[in-house]
């Protein structure tokens, strides 16, 4: 990559560890220096636009350049730019915005706590699995079972749930008293002439038998993305999750379900755990509750842990856990108003209605000649290209090409996945879809 020595792009070589990427590769090539945003635009230094295909990181739901967001962060910042909820301290927004996750919610939950990112609130997650379990006097029960393909953060706790192993490879992970499942993606781990009944059925053998093997004294709390995002867009069998909970309640094993990427609306319900009439006694959020605005995350908990949690509080003295941005209160006021453009604008319904043209979308493209197939729900998604000789390349080409033709998405594995910002219109779609077609079409010429 030809740059100027005092370009952005070579004062970013120079000064900045890149994240997620061959810190080689990024010395060669540089970075694309995104400068903008517009609705489900961004756009580079030199100007040019892009379809935000993957809205960010899963995240930026009602699309970039939001004014109101940047008022409610301003307004705040100019009554109480920071305060803390250390020793009986609290302020309006955190409060306001605890009480309007609680009142969206499908199910009853007890207590919300904030923290800045999806693997802070799933570390800290673990954190109260454990403080709850010596409150009861199970010193023993301490083990998480993640699953292969999941993914839950980068934080060493956190990653050590992630059945990834990009995440765990040179890092020392995962540490012990983590263990795994498998994946419930039946496309991609259905045995050949399995059903998709046999198939949810097998794997909820092979949970129920990890969990026998270990002992169920030891095993603490199950953690699952009721969509897993990043191993790929992997949408669970049939009849999974009702299998999950009936085995969890059976051997009195917690449900953390993880809805950094699936939370507010992304599935077509407001939550995920509503789309798969999932129950749990955690649940982490993040992303989509600020838009990615301003960083933000949540844990909710519901009354059986957090009645234990308060008990054990009272006995030692103080709940030793807090961080210096807990409820933040610019980052609470902008994610409160996050939600209610969420609620205003109907994004829930939009996602409902054009849902069916997003899969076809998807359909559509998965009849090219390097794909495969494709799966998706809600406005998230993947076509899953051919095999290549080397893992992934193929859809890392892709992706690199639809990003020279002005469409963001991200390759996972041998995946294309798409998750637009919920603002997305049918029009954009087939705008979207027509530069991934052309993209796949340039990458088959070259290669014939």
């Amino acid at each position: 990559m030809n740059m100027l020595p005092n370009s952005i792009e070579a004062r970013d070589i120079r000064s900045q560890m890149p994240a997620v990427a061959d810190m080689r590769k990024h010395e060669e090539t540089g970075s694309l220096v995104i400068e903008r945003g517009e609705g489900i635009y961004v756009f580079d230094n030199n100007g040019k636009r892009y379809i935000e295909g993957l809205a960010g990181l899963w995240s930026v739901a009602v699309g970039f350049g939001e004014e109101r967001l940047a008022k409610a962060a301003y307004d705040q910042m100019s009554k109480l730019p920071y305060y803390h909820i250390f020793n009986y301290k609290t302020h309006g927004p955190s409060v306001e915005l605890a009480e309007k996750i609680l009142s969206m919610l499908p199910f009853e939950m007890s207590k919300v706590h904030f923290a800045s990112s999806g693997s802070e609130a799933n570390d800290l997650s673990v954190k109260l699995v454990w403080y709850y379990n010596n409150a009861l006097g199970r010193k023993d029960k301490k083990k998480i079972i993640g699953r292969i393909k999941g993914y839950h953060g980068v934080t060493v706790v956190a990653a050590s749930i992630n059945g990834l192993p990009r995440n765990h490879e040179s890092f020392d992970l995962p540490l012990e008293r983590m263990i795994h499942t498998s994946c419930p993606s039946y496309p991609h781990f259905g045995k050949d002439g399995e059903t998709e009944a046999e198939f949810t059925a097998r794997t909820l053998q092979e949970l129920e038998g990890l969990i026998l093997k270990e002992g169920p004294e030891t095993i603490a709390a199950f953690w699952g993305e009721p969509v897993m995002g990043a191993g790929g867009v992997l949408i669970p069998a049939a009849g999974y999750w009702e299998g999950v909970q009936k085995i969890l309640k059976k051997y009195d094993i917690l449900l953390v379900a993880d809805e950094v990427i699936c939370g507010f609306g992304r599935t077509g319900k407001m939550f995920a755990c509503e789309t798969y009439d999932i129950v749990p006694d955690i649940l982490v959020l993040s992303k989509q509750i600020s838009s990615s605005y301003l960083p933000l995350s949540a844990i909710v908990l519901n009354d059986k842990l957090y009645q234990v949690v308060a008990d054990e509080s009272h006995r030692i003295g103080s709940f030793g856990h807090g961080f210096t941005a807990s409820g933040h209160p610019v980052v609470t006021a902008v994610a409160l108003e996050n939600l209610k453009i969420i609620e205003e604008r109907d994004l829930l319904g939009n996602v409902q209605r054009l849902s069916p043209a997003f899969l076809k979308g998807l359909e559509e493209l998965a009849s090219h000649p390097l794909a495969s197939s494709w799966r998706g729900i809600g406005l998230i998604g993947a076509v899953e290209l051919k095999p290549s000789d080397k893992a992934g390349a193929m859809a890392t080409a892709v992706a690199e090409r639809m990003q020279e033709e002005g469409l963001i998405i991200r390759g996972i594995g041998e995946a294309l996945c798409f998750c637009p910002p919920l603002i997305i219109t049918e029009e954009q779609i087939t705008d979207m879809f027509a530069i991934a077609r052309k993209a796949l079409d340039m990458v088959a010429a070259e290669q014939a």
